[in-house]
């Protein structure tokens, strides 16, 4: 969860949230055929998870209870890494409880339709890059800790 990235690792988490929550971020899965699909997406960060919303009959969806794991990687604010690159990579869990959908509603930065479906993003490996005076700073976490 990311509750317990958060308390592993609290600056690291900060810049994760400051570059997901509210932007539109891309999420990569595994199609049936064991290729890579790669989808625009708004990560919510909030009461110790990270959450997607998605239309029910998404091919997004349909990978994800296929195959749980996924990558998703913020944008960037330009080719030179601007604002830096945050990449996380775990197992997804759909959310049936509607207390736990109520979370996610309550931190949405947007209005989620009631069709929606949700997933929790476990998190089990981190990476961070800022660019300093244009060389990249890498910072790596794992489940385990720092890499």
């Amino acid at each position: 969860m990311w509750r317990d990235f958060e308390a592993a690792a609290p600056d690291l988490a900060a810049f994760g949230k400051a570059r997901f929550n509210g932007s539109v971020a891309y999420l990569a899965t595994i199609r049936k055929d064991g290729s890579p699909r790669v989808h625009p997406i708004t990560p919510i960060i909030g009461h110790g998870h990270l959450f997607v919303f998605m239309f029910p009959d998404s091919p997004k969806g349909h990978d994800l209870r296929r195959d749980p794991r996924y990558a998703l990687h913020c944008g960037v604010e330009d080719s030179d890494g601007g604002g830096g690159e945050f990449i996380v990579h775990g197992r997804a869990t759909p959310v049936e409880d509607p207390a736990v959908r109520a979370l996610a509603v309550d931190a949405s930065s947007y209005t989620p339709k009631a069709v929606y479906v949700l997933f929790d993003l476990g998190i089990q490996r981190v990476l961070a890059t800022r660019y300093v005076d244009g060389d990249p700073v890498r910072h790596r976490w794992s489940a385990g800790g720092f890499d």
